[in-house]
């Protein structure tokens, strides 16, 4: 029988424990062991049942316990000093406070936060990236507040049949019971804010605010009696439901997510964002309703379309266009038009910035990511590998520019020290390697001082509290696929503690190839039983519900650790989340990562484990293409260039193999007269030392704001100053030069000063002649872009240099002049050409505007000119 009404009656702390239900309630408890422990000693055995969550456990702990603690002096001392220590976290001065012309604030807009596994609104890897910069701004002091949704049923948990096959489970989550506080207006009553769906419904969506730190984070919930049925569910699943669906949860992410960040700003007085981060392109219709805004206060759409772009910074995690949202045209045209038409953002304004206008685009598909890179002045990959990458995909919106000139930067993520290392690598050196990564800067030769003996304990520590883990959650896995306690006395022999264990654990798409350790079984059956040199594998992670391809590889794989010969050396963990990851990551030696080169954007994953003392083993690929050195773990040789994707999967996973049997495992068990295996602690050592300082998230976002959020804001000030007078001026000025750049033309080029060869130390003289029509040498910058020369007189390696306007000739010709100092040997070439120019613009390809020679023109000394 089902309940027609559900609510949560909340526990009342006694007067003295006030403090237990703030701790509760900010997520700083997530990364804080001092608080974890506070509330472990409550009641040690509701702690775990509860998997620790503190909302949860105050609602379990019986009155007695707690009057009991009330009147515990050691308790309430311990009470008080976490309740201060939160206190001078939340109010004092950190590292953002001492930054001059900083953002007064910055939103950040993702479908996805990882804060912890008690707040389940995450799926993978964009999530947990996102959480990470939430806790990251927090103790860095940044402003920033998150937007997202509140998904009641979050993402699915993960079960096994006895067959080995993927099955979902979704259960319903009572925000009420969670670490959230309900948005209220003065009245009292619930703060809202609307969206308008396709077919004239309304969508109504609640505020939740979870308290990161210092970070707020606002989830918008559509579950609200007032709405249609169909309407309540827009919030029901993470990533669920059909287009219709996904798009409307992106409308409500971005469109409702600016007027839930204008209401929490009234309510609280927090200043309002002057920069506005999109978390990959889910929540780019923010830019439509900051723009509508605008309009409504006056600005043309183009001009508020450049006061939006300028605070905006959009980061692409897709290598691949298949990765990226894309609308049927039809179904923005339903949802945008009509109707639900806005006069101040027409349609027909909404189709041209997701449209795919470039060759092999589809003329009938929104485009999400194209429509975030339009709306932003700011764009960056996650590597500098997928850097590379994103231009190259992209390259087709800025015709006429070398893919190296897209205005699509990296920077290169990073992970919370604080949430992902473990207490026992934290502990090293009396503590001072913990405070090394929590704060991000000292001294990391702290690493050489660490004895050998010390580094090795915990690592078999970590080891041997992993295996313990791994039969508890393998014994229950096999008891929900069926089987009965009779049947599973051969999970206690289960892994060894002394055996070399590699650790897989990601999401189940293709290109990550959760099988390529399956393509020789005999081989891998090898290495497993070798009696010398075993190794153990440790296995988790989840398909999409919708990915039969990738239920089809954990099944594979699960039949596989079935097997009764190999089943003690290999396992596969169902439900892989941030509760497991916390433990299995640490408590691995090898740290594996086989993506299909260049598909991996990023793989955070393996930094976790590098900070954790893990070695990598991994593709290069992602970030482990950047910052590989040789000694800080091993690179699988990838087949690049190989069409043969069968083929491909053979080399690399044989390549894997030998790497495994002829110098990793070798390496591994390699002892000294100690015990000690003195070479592989010398690479932990040499990990940590090389990479931590450039795996924390701690870089990752300090680069954010300096190179992004803080020129952002700038570019926001400039243009929204004086009632938008840039914003006017730099939109009237982009109008006249698209509609006089038809005109621009080189008329003539010519070089001086080489002969038919010339010697380093030279210098070239040129010259140019250009028409601009309409235009002004203000409006344009005259350009030298000069290299060496291939085999296909494509310039490489290109350098530019602007040259000079030095006057008109009769024709009304601009002549420019220059000097290009020949500092390379080797082939050489040059070429001219003419871009437009604005103190306004983040870069020179802004537009999407270059004029080049028609042909190769001037030739006077024999230089080449393309």
């Amino acid at each position: 029988m089902r309940a027609i009404r559900r609510f949560t009656v909340r526990t009342v702390l006694p007067e003295p424990l006030k403090a237990l239900g703030e701790l509760a309630m900010n997520l700083r408890w997530s990364w804080e062991p001092e608080y974890q422990d506070l509330f472990a000693s409550i009641d040690p055995q509701t702690w775990q049942d509860v998997g620790h969550d503190p909302v949860r456990l105050l609602g379990a702990v019986s009155p007695e316990r707690l009057a009991e603690l009330a009147h515990d002096p050691g308790f309430l001392r311990r009470l008080r000093e976490a309740a201060a220590d939160l206190e001078e976290y939340l109010t004092g001065d950190r590292w953002y406070q001492s930054l001059p012309d900083a953002p007064r604030a910055i939103a950040y807009f993702s479908p996805e936060f990882g804060i912890t596994a008690v707040l389940p609104q995450y799926s993978g890897g964009l999530g947990i990236l996102a959480g990470d910069h939430l806790k990251t701004a927090s103790d860095l002091g940044v402003p920033i507040i998150g937007v997202g949704l509140l998904y009641h049923q979050g993402y699915f948990r993960q079960s096994l049949s006895r067959e080995g096959w993927q099955q979902e489970r979704y259960p319903v989550l009572d925000p009420h019971n969670m670490p959230l506080t309900l948005l209220r207006e003065p009245d009292g009553s619930p703060a809202t804010v609307r969206v308008g769906l396709s077919g004239g419904i309304d969508l109504l969506a609640r505020i939740w605010k979870a308290q990161v730190g210092r970070v707020p984070l606002l989830l918008l919930d559509s579950d609200v009696e007032e709405n249609e049925p169909y309407a309540r569910e827009v919030t029901d699943r993470l990533y669920g439901g059909n287009s219709d669906h996904r798009l409307e949860q992106e409308m409500l992410l971005g469109i409702g997510g600016v007027r839930a960040l204008r209401v929490y700003c009234r309510l609280t007085g927090h200043p309002e964002p002057e920069v506005y981060h999109t978390n990959e392109g889910h929540a780019g219709f923010l830019g439509l309703e900051r723009i509508r805004e605008l309009v409504d206060d006056g600005l043309t759409f183009e001009e508020a379309l450049e006061a939006v772009r300028a605070g905006t910074v959009f980061t692409t995690h897709t290598p691949v266009p298949a990765g990226i949202d894309r609308f049927g045209r039809d179904q923005i045209e339903r949802y945008f038009g009509g109707e639900n038409e806005v006069a101040s953002v027409p349609l027909h304004k909404v189709l041209e910035l997701g449209a795919e206008t470039y060759p092999g685009g589809d003329p009938n598909v929104f485009n999400m990511a194209v429509m975030g890179l339009r709306l932003a002045q700011r764009s960056n990959g996650v590597s500098t590998l997928h850097g590379h990458v994103s231009r190259e995909m992209f390259n087709g919106l800025w015709p006429g520019f070398d893919a190296a000139e897209v205005p699509i930067t990296s920077i290169t993520n990073g992970v919370h020290a604080s949430t992902w290392v473990d207490r026992e690598v934290l502990g090293l050196a009396g503590m001072r390697f913990g405070r090394l990564l929590r704060n991000g800067e000292g001294d990391w030769d702290l690493v050489d001082q660490i004895p050998d003996h010390e580094i090795w304990a915990v690592r078999q520590r970590l080891r041997a509290q992993l295996v313990e883990e791994v039969r508890q959650r393998l014994y229950a896995s096999w008891k929900q696929r069926g089987a009965s306690d009779a049947e599973l006395g051969w999970v206690d022999g289960v892994l060894d503690p002394d055996v070399l264990t590699i650790g897989f654990a990601r999401r189940v798409p293709s290109y990550k190839r959760l099988t390529l350790m399956l393509r020789d079984k005999d081989r891998l059956r090898r290495l497993l039983l070798d009696e010398e040199r075993p190794i153990q594998i440790v296995i988790a992670g989840k398909a999409h519900p919708a990915d039969d391809g990738g239920k089809r590889l954990i099944q594979e794989m699960v039949r596989f650790t079935d097997s009764e010969d190999v089943r003690h050396r290999i396992v596969f963990l169902p439900d892989y989340d941030m509760a497991m990851a916390q433990r299995l990551i640490p408590g691995v030696d090898v740290w594996l990562n086989n993506p299909l080169r260049p598909l991996e954007a990023c793989g955070t994953s393996g930094m976790k484990a590098a900070l954790n003392g893990v070695l990598n083993v991994s593709i290069l690929d992602g970030w482990w293409d950047e910052w590989f050195d040789g000694g800080n773990g091993w690179a699988i040789p990838s087949a690049d260039g190989v069409e043969d994707p069968d083929h491909r999967d053979n080399l690399e996973a044989t390549a894997l193999y030998d790497l495994i049997e002829h110098t990793v495992a070798p390496r591994f068990y390699d002892r000294n007269d100690r015990g000690l295996p003195v070479r592989w602690i010398e690479m932990v050592r040499h990990t940590l030392r090389s990479l931590g300082p450039k795996v924390l998230a701690s870089r990752m976002l300090k680069d954010y704001v300096t190179q992004l959020y803080t020129p952002a804001a700038w570019s926001a000030r400039a243009m929204t100053a004086d009632g938008c007078a840039g914003a006017r001026a730099l939109a009237a000025w982009k109008a006249r030069v698209r509609a006089a750049w038809h005109e621009v033309r080189i008329d003539h080029v010519e070089s001086s000063g080489t002969g038919e060869t010339a010697e380093i130390g030279h210098a070239l003289s040129l010259r140019a002649l250009v028409s601009l029509g309409q235009l002004s040498p203000d409006d344009v910058d005259v350009q030298v872009v000069y290299g060496h020369v291939d085999e296909h007189d494509n310039l490489t390696d290109t350098r530019t240099e602007s040259l000079k306007a030095v006057g008109q000739d009769d024709g009304g010709r601009y002549r420019y002049e220059g000097t290009v100092d020949l500092d390379r040997t080797g082939s050489f070439g040059y070429t001219v050409r003419v871009l437009p120019h604005h103190p306004l613009l983040a870069s020179q390809a802004e537009l999407g505007l270059v004029t080049l020679p028609p042909i190769p023109t001037g030739m006077t000394d024999g230089s080449a000119l393309r």
